[in-house]
């Protein structure tokens, strides 16, 4: 077992060099990105989810509503994070016929609205059937 532990790390350190040197000759315009990101991450990213984490801890009482609110969170940071490389600068490859020739800001939009409308519909039966369970009850005794 030592071996095999033995033999991935040299495989995988491998790699990881020869990945480094091929980055060598762009890491003047792969600078930033390597930095950047991590950056915008802790000083952006993560205390704006923290602190939507936060109020939704406060706001939202009910554990079932905020699961899905929660899930509509995440549902969306995803679409606008695959959505971001589309909607900062055109395409830089050649033209794919089918492909650049999208609306992606109109597409965005669409999929979030169609995200949160699921959602809004998922919460207001879950209300309307909390309320008549509750009424229910109440009228049995």
């Amino acid at each position: 077992m030592r071996a095999v532990r033995l033999l991935l790390f040299v495989v995988g350190a491998a790699a990881t060099a020869y990945g480094g040197w091929l980055l060598l000759p762009q890491f003047d315009t792969a600078l930033p990105w390597l930095i950047g990101g991590p950056v915008l991450h802790d000083v952006l990213v993560a205390p704006l989810v923290g602190l939507v984490g936060l109020v939704l801890g406060r706001l939202v009482t009910n554990r079932l509503r905020r699961a899905w609110i929660t899930a509509g969170l995440l549902a969306s940071a995803t679409l606008l994070l695959i959505a971001v490389p589309l909607l900062w600068r055109p395409p830089s490859a050649p033209a794919n016929p089918g492909l650049p020739d999208r609306d992606y800001p109109l597409g965005l939009t669409v999929g979030l609205a169609v995200l949160w409308a699921a959602i809004v519909i998922v919460l207001v039966a879950a209300t309307t059937v909390d309320r008549r369970v509750a009424s229910r009850r109440t009228d049995s005794q």
